[in-house]
């Protein structure tokens, strides 16, 4: 059986141009117009790496002890030295990789949003970090009524 084949509209032709056309305009430069956002909307750049850098240290360490204590497990007991039931591994990587998705959050919530860096610790920054994360997830027209 043999597909139909749908005719093509003539009528709608696409539009030659001449060579010539095309290449006048080659030699004019538009120039690129970037609108900033001057907006109070997104994370500053000196905030979200602040914020790399707490995740990375909260959540990357306990991670990889995570996975380590798989490497770990095996070596004690291929070498004999004790023996380990597997769902003791299995609870000691998950307590490790809860404490690291614990770590997200916390690397997250206290990073001080000042251009200075802050405490060490950032325990100062989680209640207004949490006010600010709220207010982000109320529709617009509420946040502009609370602010008059």
């Amino acid at each position: 059986m043999k597909k139909k084949q749908t005719k093509k509209n003539t009528s709608k032709r696409k539009k030659k141009i001449a060579e010539e056309d095309v290449f006048e305009n080659k030699d004019k430069k538009t120039p690129i117009v970037v609108k900033k956002n001057t907006s109070n909307s997104g994370i500053p750049k000196y905030v979200a790496d602040r914020m790399a850098r707490r995740i990375f240290f909260t959540t990357g360490i306990p991670t990889i002890l995570g996975m380590s204590v798989f490497i770990v497990s095996y070596i004690i007991v291929t070498k004999n030295i004790a023996e380990i039931a597997p769902s003791a591994t299995i609870a000691i990587s998950a307590l490790f990789f809860l404490l690291g998705l614990a770590g997200l959050s916390f690397g997250i919530l206290s990073a001080s949003w000042d251009k200075e860096p802050g405490s060490f610790m950032g325990l100062e920054n989680i209640p207004l970090n949490i006010k600010r994360a709220k207010a982000a997830f109320k529709p617009a027209s509420q946040n502009f009524e609370e602010s008059n």
